[in-house]
């Protein structure tokens, strides 16, 4: 039998990589099914598909905040749409692709809060410092390094690779799916394999 694993590949300035980060490991534990979270960046992602943000198309932007509301309430997941939307998340993506493996989905989940959730501008150093605490100035000095940016770069092309043109995406085997609303069919999917 196959290894039942979805790679989640995800970017903080995703709105619906939020509402997928906080139903992924519930889900996931009821199918038997393992998750490896993998920060990509999405700007890198969209620039190699030739892809867009959904937001740059108005009705899609209306819609998408809509949507984003619905999913929300019905995950009952906090939510807020981001005043500082689109965000610059290269720092954020780099210091979690330089957190240890134990600390990569609770960071991960407090970037999101604070963007999401909170409306706190993660493009800007001070709020991610200020959301790491005490693991700030270590994982902030990682981030600057060449092997960390490599490590991310790396992740983003793989993800390109498997056929990401977005985020959420999430990969099983060869199998792509993409967005939070088919999170569900890539853990049965896993859970199947």
């Amino acid at each position: 039998m196959a290894r039942r694993l979805v790679r989640f590949y995800y970017d903080i300035g995703s709105p619906y990589s939020y509402i997928a980060a906080h139903r992924i490991e519930e889900l996931a534990a009821a199918r038997g099914v393992e998750v490896t979270w993998r920060p990509l960046l999405l700007g890198g992602v969209f620039r190699a598909a030739g892809n867009t943000m959904p937001a740059a198309v108005p009705a899609r932007g209306r819609y998408m905040l809509t949507d984003l509301q619905r999913w929300a309430s019905h995950a009952h997941i906090p939510f807020r749409f981001s005043s500082s939307f689109p965000h610059n998340t290269l720092l954020a993506m780099r210091v979690l692709t330089a957190a240890d493996a134990d600390e990569l989905i609770p960071l991960s989940l407090a970037l999101f809060r604070a963007t999401w959730a909170d409306d706190r501008d993660i493009g800007d150093p001070a709020v991610i410092a200020d959301v790491l605490g005490d693991r700030a100035e270590a994982l902030m000095g990682k981030a600057r390094e060449v092997g960390t940016k490599n490590r991310l770069r790396a992740t983003t092309d793989a993800a390109v690779a498997a056929g990401a043109f977005g985020a959420p995406t999430f990969v099983v085997g060869d199998a792509l799916y993409w967005g939070n609303d088919r999170l569900e069919w890539a853990l049965d999917a896993a859970r199947d394999r």
